[in-house]
């Protein structure tokens, strides 16, 4: 197996730096790279919150340089840390721009600065790539993008990979702070940096990177469209051939694996459905409203009606639109013992619904981020959605004469169809299901999993294989 020295360029790492999911990502990514064997550096900035870290030992290392900002010349000094798994920490200090109390803002607004921060930011990864020659950069987050613009301006001969952390969050700032970057005018411009009048750093890497991987087959289908691209889904398109769906890791400590066997399963089935009996011809669904996308809720709804059998038996997680407050009312009443609705979740019922469900329900196109589909999978419990781009890479459908695939899967929308797959699921026989659980149960969500598929596209931008043939 060839090694590589990666470079991963970030603004937060968990636990010193960390604003929401973002730290987490980058630490577990981090960490999986380096079990895995490569040489692995992350740099963010010295934050005030990692300078106050004592426990992280950083000492201020002998790397010095400045950089152009606009028309003045910065000087900067990067310090130095070990963080887990022998991950390698360089920080990017400047008082001005890092000694504050919040990361991007405070009192709930964005420092008027940001641009000049993270374009610093950039410009001093793009130095720190110069003197450490990684066989490649990854750049994480809008705030490390220009980096791969600068990169690629300066004909540094690293291979770059940019990961949007959001797509909703895309770096957008006033034109005049253009100069700041130092680059030629005709990057300001609608092939470049220039999106609507601003200057976008989220469409900067995409365009300027040699790879973009998005979070998942499902989530670049979905970015894609207008429904789920923020307004950068004609980007993406004209640079369809760099993308890549490569689904992030699930922390273990976030994914519970509950103990599924007969006598706590039957007991979380009776707290939820008390008229149940230990039947195997009984199946418990469940739905959860964050999962899914259209009009799937209505669909649902009405194939209560059409399957009135007692086996048939239906869980709602989650808020619906006001719209189907309604509908989902009339059900409760009209299909009492057989459907019942959560608008809120706690852990307790959490855990009963993970015990008691033979089949977790998509009605619609699964959404990218469908948390509690995924879990739901880790615990055992047989997928059912609707097919849609890119649900190939987490659900494929069973196939009874090649006993091929781990869930059901059906092709067109509306009620005739989705009747059709719950019929398939209350009739398949329970050894199939059974055998479908445990693929479910299989489907690998590590971050060691993301981290393989991760170093496959890094050694194919940097050529590791044909250099090592040669």
């Amino acid at each position: 197996m060839q090694f590589m020295k990666i470079l991963m360029a970030a603004s937060e790492f968990a636990p010193m730096a960390e604003s929401g999911e973002l730290g987490t990502s980058v630490t577990e990514l981090a960490r999986a790279m380096a079990r895995s064997g490569h040489d692995v550096t992350v740099v963010i900035p010295y934050y005030r919150s990692v300078r106050e870290n004592k426990s992280l030992g950083a000492r201020k290392s002998k790397i010095r340089f400045s950089v152009d900002l606009g028309s003045s010349i910065l000087p900067c000094e990067i310090w130095d840390a070990r963080g887990p798994d022998d991950v390698r920490l360089l920080f990017v200090a400047r008082d001005e721009f890092y000694d504050r109390s919040g990361l991007y803002g405070s009192d709930g607004r964005d420092y008027q600065d940001n641009a000049s921060r993270f374009i610093f930011f950039a410009k001093c990864v793009t130095e720190l790539s110069r003197t450490q020659m990684p066989d490649i950069l990854h750049a994480i987050g809008w705030q490390s993008a220009l980096a791969t613009v600068f990169i690629k301006h300066q004909g540094l001969r690293i291979s770059t990979i940019f990961s949007p952390s959001s797509l909703s969050y895309q770096g957008n700032f006033w034109s005049h702070d253009f100069a700041l970057t130092n680059l030629p005018g005709d990057y300001f411009s609608a092939g470049a940096l220039e999106f609507y009048g601003s200057m976008n750093f989220l469409k900067a890497g995409i365009v300027f990177a040699d790879a973009v991987v998005l979070p998942g087959e499902r989530f670049l289908a979905g970015a894609l469209t207008p429904l789920h691209g923020c307004g950068l889904e004609n980007v993406l398109h004209q640079f369809s051939r760099k993308l890549e769906g490569i689904r992030p890791g699930i922390s273990a400590d976030t994914l519970p694996c509950l103990d599924t066997s007969a006598k706590p399963r039957n007991a979380a089935r009776k707290i939820l459905f008390p008229a149940i009996t230990a039947d195997a011809a009984t199946r418990v669904f469940v739905a959860d409203t964050a999962s899914f996308s259209g009009p799937g809720l209505s669909p649902l709804l009405e194939v209560l009606d059409r399957i009135p059998s007692p086996d048939f038996r239906l869980l709602l997680l989650g808020p619906v639109e006001p719209e189907h407050t309604t509908s989902a009312l009339v059900a409760e009443r009209r299909h009492a013992g057989r459907f019942l609705h959560f608008s809120e979740i706690n852990p307790a019922i959490l855990d009963k619904v993970l015990l008691a469900a033979d089949y977790v329900l998509s009605p619609g196109p699964l959404n990218p981020d469908a948390a509690f589909f995924l879990l739901a999978m880790h615990n055992g419990i047989v997928p059912v959605a609707e097919h849609c781009p890119g649900l190939s890479e987490i659900i494929v459908n069973f196939d009874p004469s090649s006993g091929g695939g781990n869930g059901l899967v059906f092709n067109n929308p509306g009620v005739n169809a989705l009747a059709d797959v719950v019929r398939r699921a209350l009739y398949l026989p329970e050894g199939e299901r059974k055998i479908l659980s445990s693929r479910a149960r299989d489907l690998d969500l590590s971050w060691d999993a993301c981290a393989s598929r991760l170093t496959m596209l890094a050694k194919r931008l940097a050529g590791v294989g044909a250099k090592s043939a040669a």
